[in-house]
């Protein structure tokens, strides 16, 4: 099989042009074939603000009523997408950029209305009814694998934001995270996949505070021992999970490091290594 790397980069550096550029030219510098998922930054937070629609969150999580679906499709689908679109040209590499709704490649359905089971201080009570708005969920149909090879065959780098449909003309927001997972997990089929996940830190650290304390690789059956010392805590729990999740499924590695690195990733030296 040939080998295909999925990278997804986050806003801490989309909201930076300096090192939104240094990553793109790492990128195009990937040998082999690639996908890029991108998520939104505060650009669509800041924009919202300027019309007047408030960001809305309930533990942690947006909700996307209809003013904000349309904020967010206008900067994740337009601006930012075809802004890495075009400086991903300028380097030499041929990108496309895509939302789910574009070949049909990333079909989501509608996150369920939940009610809460749990309360905490200053925030919402057991018992309340929490609709997320026009959230999309995925699931191992979403992601249209032969159209994505297709692109990928024709020698193109397609290029996808965090906005889906269900097919019935509903634009979807959804997680960046979960739809690079998901399409590797597709991928995984017809190639080698890796999946890498960029992000602020050098990857998972015994101290969170010391970036010379990388954990260079993690095994499927070290995740727990490590979740139990602490090593592994708060928001890299559900990271970690997903990466095991994604190599059970097919992936062959998941990555976890810095975006101003990512030119180490043929190397030893880029971050952590999930592995089966």
């Amino acid at each position: 099989m040939d080998q295909l790397t999925i990278i997804k980069i986050g806003g801490n550096v989309i909201d930076n042009s300096e090192k939104l550029h240094h990553f793109l030219l790492d990128f195009t510098a990937l040998p082999g074939k690639k996908i890029l998922v991108h998520g939104g930054g505060k650009i669509a937070t800041e924009l919202g603000e300027t019309l007047g629609i408030e960001a809305k969150m309930v533990d942690g999580r947006r909700i996307t009523d209809i003013e904000t679906l349309r904020v967010v499709t206008m900067v994740y689908a337009g601006l930012i997408n075809k802004n890495m679109v075009a400086q991903l040209q300028a380097k030499g590499s041929n990108a496309i950029g895509l939302s789910g709704a574009d070949g049909n490649v990333i079909k989501a359905k509608k996150r369920p209305v939940v009610t809460k089971t749990y309360g905490k201080e200053g925030g919402p009570q057991a018992g309340t009814v929490i609709d997320y708005g026009f959230v999309g969920d995925l699931d191992e149909k979403s992601v249209s694998a032969i159209t994505l090879d297709s692109l990928l065959k024709a020698d193109l780098v397609p290029v996808l934001c965090a906005i889906t449909h269900d097919g019935e003309g509903q634009l979807f927001n959804t997680n960046a995270d979960t739809i690079a997972s998901a399409i590797a997990v597709a991928m995984s089929t017809l190639y080698e996949t890796r999946l890498v996940y960029c992000f602020e830190k050098k990857g998972v650290l015994k101290d969170v505070n010391d970036d010379a304390t990388v954990v260079r690789e993690i095994k499927a059956n070290e995740f727990e021992a490590l979740q139990a010392d602490g090593t592994v805590a708060g928001g890299m729990i559900p990271k970690l999970h997903n990466a095991f999740e994604a190599i059970n499924q097919g992936v062959s590695a998941v990555y976890i490091g810095k975006a101003d690195e990512l030119a180490e990733l043929a190397s030893s030296t880029f971050g952590t290594k999930m592995l089966k």
